[in-house]
């Protein structure tokens, strides 16, 4: 069902069912890195402020991991890596379909994302969504949607995080699972959404 804006007359769809409904001018860029010649070990955005509702990351991205077709993202938030992480995935490669969980880690894992490994100058896309990320009466969650189209061999995953604290998110890193660099053009735009 299509609604449409009293204030700006837009049209919107809720991207699933029961979630509020975000106009297209909802979001406003905080900030975006792109990783220069020579590659990154991590990316970071600090110094958020706390003026929005959401925050909303969409990222393009490529590491130097050669060992498989795929890598993931390591999330951490201020700068935590204790063992106060959750996360879920359900995902499939076309043919199979498959899932996969972790419970009281250091970090959120948020899989495919493209490796050296994968096609000549392909790169992964993953959306992430931070919920009520500056509330402090409650714990941290994000969902996820990650994947690479790698000519007819992609893989595509869904998920959801969890950050066992209330305090408000200021910063939020980016490592990868595997691999020891993000590489060149990679490319992280945080947003906040009113």
């Amino acid at each position: 069902m299509a609604i449409r804006s009293l204030k700006t007359g837009q049209f919107s769809r809720s991207a699933l069912v029961g979630n509020p409904v975000i106009m297209p001018g909802s979001y406003e860029s905080i900030a975006t890195v792109t990783v220069g010649s020579g590659g990154a070990a991590s990316v970071e955005f600090t110094s958020i402020p706390s003026t929005y509702t959401h925050l909303q990351i969409r990222a393009i991205v490529r590491t130097n991991y050669t060992g498989a077709n795929s890598d993931g993202l390591k999330i951490n938030f201020n700068n935590d890596t204790g063992n106060y992480y959750s996360w879920h995935q359900v995902g499939g490669n076309g043919s199979v379909a498959f899932a996969q969980a972790g419970s009281t880690t250091g970090t959120i894992y948020t899989p495919y994302i493209a490796s050296n490994s994968t096609g000549s100058n392909t790169f992964g896309a993953s959306i992430i969504d931070i919920l009520d990320y500056a509330n402090t009466n409650k714990n941290k969650t994000l969902r996820n949607l990650t994947g690479i189209d790698n000519n007819g061999n992609g893989l595509m995953m869904v998920g959801s995080g969890l950050w066992q604290s209330t305090s408000a998110i200021t910063s939020i890193k980016f490592l990868q699972w595997d691999g020891t660099s993000f590489n060149q053009y990679s490319h992280f735009a945080l947003y906040g959404v009113n």
